[in-house]
């Protein structure tokens, strides 16, 4: 148990540490929302070597602590419905055991782009923001192979977790 409660708090930190460098680059293609979603990879790790109660809470308070730490009530709004909305879909995912950790990143990472999607147009009162959708879509696409692939070698390495 006390094993298991360190390396939650190490996985913490890391996605912790990773959502800050992720605000340290530069992304602008004119659209809002591209990431490379860096905090994802902890988030898989966990989904796949400690469960999906854990990826659920390791969400949340990593959401919460950058949002509070480095960013506002906004971005916690939308992070919390994009990581909940992209956690949720991979989880489903992984339990029918026919996807590999590339492709459920991969739709994680679409599925973040598209629960932000939806707040935004609560929060802007208009659903004019589904003009994103392509362009989200593919970059969501793209760095979710990436941080999947990461993933995936990283769990070859991760036996004794």
């Amino acid at each position: 148990m006390k094993t298991k409660v360190a390396y939650f708090g190490v996985f913490t930190a890391l996605a912790l540490i990773f959502s800050y460098v992720e605000t340290l680059i530069p992304i602008h293609l004119g659209i809002p929302g591209i990431k490379l979603g860096l905090a994802n990879l902890i988030v898989l790790l966990v989904l796949f070597k400690m469960g999906t109660k854990e990826a659920y809470i390791l969400t949340v308070v990593r959401i919460l602590l950058a949002g509070f730490l480095f960013g506002s009530m906004f971005s916690i709004l939308y992070s919390l419905a994009g990581g909940l909305v992209s956690l949720t879909g991979m989880w489903l995912l992984k339990n029918i055991d026919k996807f590999s950790i590339v492709g459920i990143s991969m739709v994680g990472g679409v599925l973040h782009n598209i629960g932000q999607l939806v707040v935004a147009g609560f929060v802007l009162e208009t659903f004019g923001v589904i003009y994103y959708f392509p362009v989200l879509f593919v970059s969501g696409t793209l760095t979710g192979i990436l941080i999947g692939f990461i993933a995936g070698e990283m769990l070859k390495r991760l036996h004794k977790i």
